[in-house]
């Protein structure tokens, strides 16, 4: 078998994931289409409202996953297998301990309820439900950690598969159950169901690609090796921390400063928005690992070369989205939901500005990860859980819904924004990061010179709301492609991302002929 590129790896991984993820979110939206139009607004607004809890549980798994992966890039590249075993024992031991720790602390949740939720909702066996979303989390952590295998060998579209057929199942079961019996207890339990699948069918083909799992004879990772494991483990638990503070605690603030109601608002937007990021960011979960395996092999200005690259790949795909999103999805809400999911304009702005600066950090992100720079702006972390916590407290009770979200931007802008990038180029690149604060700036105002200019334009586009979302959309998408391709295509990064698609397509035309 002949080994791939780097490139082709990342483009494999990245393009399935991609056709998986937006046939997932389809099923997906249609599920969740019937949800709100066969369960009240109280059932939705819990349905986002426990999801958070335990996303902020899951603050347990204190980043194992991203310290076990960075550790296995340099014996995979090695080909060392007897470091792999051991690795991959210490992950079970890790994930098993996890599981435990989620389940008791989602039990002692459970007295304080009343506290979380500010209206009690008309929703009945709301303990039991809740059980039953804490058993989902529990069971997300047995068997999976074979998947970190998998990934960091560069074929994580194996993972991708199987979990996007396990979510096409569970949303076909869960709207044949909503619209026959619209229980709601039998909709969590093919959630349940379908998570254990999943998990069950990754582990085995892991098994199957690596024998060597099933080895009952595994060496004891050395004492120094387990201390770095143990301080990257530490220093992603600050990373955890930050980003569950940042981004798995607007429901709960809402819930407790504004009500149910405002969650299940939320939840529709938060559906649509995740479901958006989610397709966009596999493009970079795409290309983790060939990140990880070029830290190991490559030197500094090949290095450098790619992360401008992918930095000016994240700003066009993010900014394009962010543009078309924020004048077609309060109309897209209305006409999916009801109107009586629709938020304020202003708070959809901020929604949709949250989106970019998240989109804009993705780059630097996977190349801090990849390559194990998390330890240097750990206490990064922790800064920008406190800021984002104490500013939408205060935000939150002064202006509400839109208080609480803009303290997340606050968050981002006053931490994460600069302190990423910065930790990225002295630790990494070695040189000034001032060049990429000027391309971010140069991007930024191109970006919000095009958000403006297009809300203008769209405000003369009239006709039924279905034609307008639809014009709107087009409209958008026309013209911030058309101005992003006459600014830069003569730029380093645009000419490096062209040769690297001109290269993949010819190679597969070869390949094509050959079979």
């Amino acid at each position: 078998m002949t080994q791939k590129s780097r490139t082709e790896y990342s483009a494999r991984n990245t393009t399935v994931a991609i056709i998986a993820r937006v046939s997932a979110i389809l099923i997906g939206f249609a599920a969740r289409v019937v949800f709100t139009h066969t369960l009240s607004q109280d059932y939705v607004g819990i349905n986002g409202l426990f999801t958070d809890i335990l996303n902020v549980l899951a603050l347990s798994e204190l980043g194992v996953g991203t310290a076990i992966t960075y550790a296995l890039y340099r014996p995979i590249a090695q080909g060392d297998i007897e470091k792999q075993k051991s690795l991959m024992r210490l992950y079970r031991f890790f994930y098993r301990m996890v599981a435990g720790i989620v389940l008791v602390l989602g039990l002692l949740v459970i007295p304080f309820m009343d506290i979380l939720i500010k209206d009690q909702p008309a929703v009945g066996h709301l303990t039991l439900i809740y059980l039953m979303y804490l058993a989902n989390s529990v069971c997300s952590y047995l068997w999976v950690y074979k998947r970190t295998l998998i990934d960091a060998h560069q074929l994580s579209y194996i993972g991708v598969l199987y979990q996007t057929g396990s979510w096409v199942l569970q949303n076909i079961l869960q709207i044949i159950v909503l619209l026959t019996t619209g229980n709601y207890i039998l909709y969590l339990s093919i959630l349940i169901l379908c998570t254990v699948l999943n998990n069950v069918a990754v582990s085995r083909h892991a098994d199957k690609l690596y024998p060597y799992l099933r080895d009952k004879e595994v060496a004891r990772l050395s004492k120094e090796e387990r201390s770095g494991i143990f301080s990257n483990i530490r220093a992603m638990l600050m990373h955890k921390v930050g980003n569950v503070a940042v981004n798995n605690t607007d429901n709960l603030l809402l819930s407790a400063l504004v009500g149910t109601v405002s969650v299940g608002k939320y939840s529709n937007y938060f559906l649509i928005i995740g479901s958006v990021k989610q397709v966009l960011d596999q493009m970079f979960q795409g290309i983790t690992a060939s990140v990880g395996n070029m830290g190991v092999e490559a030197g500094r200005e090949r290095i450098k070369k790619i992360f401008e690259a992918s930095f000016f790949m994240g700003q066009w795909v993010y900014g394009l989205t962010a543009i078309c999103m924020y004048h077609v999805l309060d109309l897209f809400v209305g006409l999916s939901f009801g109107e009586q999911y629709i938020f304020d304009s202003r708070i959809t702005l901020i929604l949709c500005l949250n989106f970019y600066l998240t989109g804009m950090r993705q780059a630097t992100i996977v190349f801090r990860d990849s390559m194990g720079l998390f330890r240097y702006d750990r206490f990064k972390a922790i800064a920008e859980a406190v800021v984002n916590l104490v500013v939408s407290l205060i935000l939150g009770r002064i202006w509400g819904t839109a208080g609480v979200f803009l303290g997340t931007m606050v968050s981002t802008v006053t931490t994460s924004l600069w302190v990423e990038p910065y930790m990225l180029y002295k630790h990494r690149l070695q040189e000034s990061v001032a060049p990429y604060f000027v391309k971010y700036a140069l991007y930024a105002a191109v970006t919000f010179l095009l958000w403006y200019g297009e809300s203008f334009l769209c405000r003369y586009i009239t006709g039924g709301l279905w034609t307008v979302c639809i014009l709107r959309g087009l409209l958008c998408f026309a013209v911030t492609n058309l101005a992003y391709l006459l600014l830069y295509h003569r730029t380093r990064e645009f000419g490096l991302l062209w040769r690297k698609a001109v290269q993949l397509a010819q190679k597969y035309r070869r390949d094509r002929s050959e079979a």
